[in-house]
């Protein structure tokens, strides 16, 4: 009970503070001990494809078990201590673990940047939030990619995390988190990464497999509570929910394409690679600056239906 008091505050300190800047975030402890652990299973196994698919294997350990067993260890001391001492450190674990505002906060950025016609400013702010070249967007391009990140993020940044908060605590949060920014940092197909990548983006792949489905689930219900075309988001789910290397991205982001009658995803630049990508929804019509802020109400939407979903579901289980 008290893990979900703490989720419940968490959620509600990320939606008044998000990550204020100057504050040493978890996540970035993580990317450090990945960049730190990458290195030295680089050096300990032969550089050879099966030598770094086991470096890839040792990292994705490494960092998990200290990822889940840092914070656990924090929190049973502060709650063996005193339990609103507990309670306080694990609100603060479930705010750093959820990203809601600052999603918000950073794909707005791209729509401020269009609004003001300054198209460099706007490249530059998406691609904070994007793992794309941004160099070649116009502006429908940069526009496509903000709402492409909300749409996947909803599940990835917001109700996967989440999940496993309201199943194991902020512990199995940071388990999470860990999982998701290894992936991030090492799961691509282009050399270096491709060898010692498999792993992690493999693993990512399957702790993530049933929060997308849910994320798209309840994003669906989001976007017909807020007056969405609710049929076109369930055509084109069931439709292009495969369009996309991983199985998992196009779940939430073809729902978001349906809900708005867009089209998305297509042909991208990474490293300076181009990947030849299908296409997610119909161009019912012009996708348009306004279309971010209106995947940033859907993002909270879904946040809050999630948090609702969870949080009952665990409290029902705990009676």
């Amino acid at each position: 009970m008290w893990s979900l008091c703490a989720l419940i505050l968490g959620f509600c300190l990320d939606l008044l503070i998000g990550d204020p800047h100057g504050i040493p975030h978890p996540v970035a402890l993580i990317g450090k001990l990945i960049d730190v652990t990458e290195k030295g299973m680089r050096k300990a196994f032969p550089k050879t494809v099966r030598g770094e698919n086991f470096a890839g294997a040792a990292i994705w350990l490494i960092v998990v078990t200290v990822s889940t067993a840092l914070p656990a260890l924090l929190l049973w001391l502060a709650y063996s201590a005193n339990r609103w001492l507990g309670l306080a450190l694990e609100t603060v674990m479930c705010a750093q673990i959820l990203a809601t505002k600052s999603l918000r906060q950073e794909s707005m950025k791209v729509y401020q940047a269009l609004q003001t016609g300054d198209l460099e400013k706007a490249r530059h702010a998406v691609s904070m939030i994007v793992g794309r070249d941004t160099q070649r967007l116009d502006e429908a391009g940069v526009t496509r990619a903000a709402v492409e990140t909300v749409a996947e993020n909803t599940s990835d940044g917001i109700i996967a995390p989440m999940l496993f908060l309201a199943i194991g605590g902020a512990p199995l949060g940071f388990f999470y988190k860990a999982v998701n920014t290894m992936d991030s940092m090492l799961g691509y197909v282009e050399m270096p990464y491709k060898n010692v990548g498999l792993v992690p983006a493999k693993m990512d792949d399957f702790f993530n497999f049933l929060p997308a489905r849910i994320s798209a689930l309840l994003m669906l219900a989001a976007g017909t509570v807020l007056g969405m075309d609710g049929k076109n988001g369930w055509k084109i789910f069931r439709r292009d929910r495969y369009h996309h290397a991983s199985p998992n991205s196009a779940q939430t982001e073809s729902v978001c394409a349906g809900l708005l009658g867009l089209r998305l995803a297509g042909d991208a630049w990474y490293h300076g690679v181009l990947h030849k990508k299908k296409y997610i929804g119909d161009p019912l019509r012009e996708i348009e600056p306004g279309d971010i802020p209106k995947a940033c109400r859907l993002l909270y939407a879904t946040a809050f239906l999630g948090l609702a979903l969870f949080s009952a579901t665990k409290f029902y289980i705990l009676l």
